[in-house]
């Protein structure tokens, strides 16, 4: 599964990064928020979509960088918070799910992120288990996208409210190295899929939400400082080597 991650670029670097249009609603030419070491369910997060200008179904279709809540909230949801936010979504069966199917037709996402994190839980010297955090991330240095799903959900209550957008990242059985940490992983998207992913005029691209062998292989795996296991410790100290005081599993 994917519960935590990294995500520290400027929005308006992203979008021309990724030939998207800045729809962030950031007017100051930065971004304040500044980076997040510690990306938890039901932030604020950057995503990038393909529509049609002014939803003209003839017009020319962009790329769009947009913020999302992390948890994709189903349309057909009474409310916000009733159960855990859907964070993840299973590639094997997300066509069938009713809080997905929809969104798989019609509205894909690409996530990016630096890298992400999984624990894994192992024995501690006083023979109680603890959980132990590694951080996946390309060997390189570069970004990431993850295949995504998105909705907009509108309060029932409250008609008049603003849409509230919101996205969940689909997930695989793990393959190569990343097995060793986890069962699942994040899909990571490699850019050759992106435009056929995004595409709001395809109904779905099954042969897509397979993992990239290649993508995956250029995955580093560290073991990182236990105070990412807390949501209030953000910075880029959590990214640090931790060698767990020669406790260190060894990955294969």
């Amino acid at each position: 599964m994917c519960g935590r991650y990294v995500s520290t670029a400027d929005p308006a670097m992203l979008a021309v990064e990724l030939d998207a249009l800045d729809e962030t609603g950031d007017d100051t030419g930065g971004d304040e928020r500044g980076p997040d070491y510690n990306v938890a369910p039901t932030s604020e997060v950057l995503t990038v979509v393909a529509r049609h200008d002014g939803e003209d179904p003839d017009g020319p279709v962009r790329r769009r960088l947009r913020r999302m809540r992390w948890g994709l909230v189903p349309p057909f949801a009474e409310e916000i918070g009733r159960s855990a936010p859907l964070i993840n979504a299973r590639s094997e069966s997300v066509a069938t799910k009713p809080s997905f199917a929809r969104s798989l037709r019609r509205k894909r996402c690409l996530v990016p992120m630096d890298g992400w994190y999984e624990w894994q839980v192992e024995p501690a010297p006083d023979g109680k288990p603890r959980k132990v955090p590694y951080f996946m991330s390309p060997a390189d240095g570069s970004r990431i996208c993850m295949a995504g799903l998105w909705a907009e959900w509108r309060d029932p209550r409250n008609p008049k409210a603003p849409p509230l957008s919101s996205t969940a990242i689909l997930t695989a059985q793990s393959v190569e190295q990343l097995g060793n940490v986890h069962e699942r992983m994040p899909l990571i998207l490699p850019p050759e899929r992106w435009d056929a992913w995004l595409d709001p005029d395809s109904l779905g691209h099954p042969e897509l939400i397979v993992p990239s062998v290649e993508a995956i292989s250029a995955i580093e795996i560290r073991r990182v400082s236990a105070k990412v296991n807390s949501i209030r410790n953000n910075g880029p100290e959590l990214l640090q080597p931790d060698d767990g005081a020669g406790d260190q599993m060894v990955l294969l």
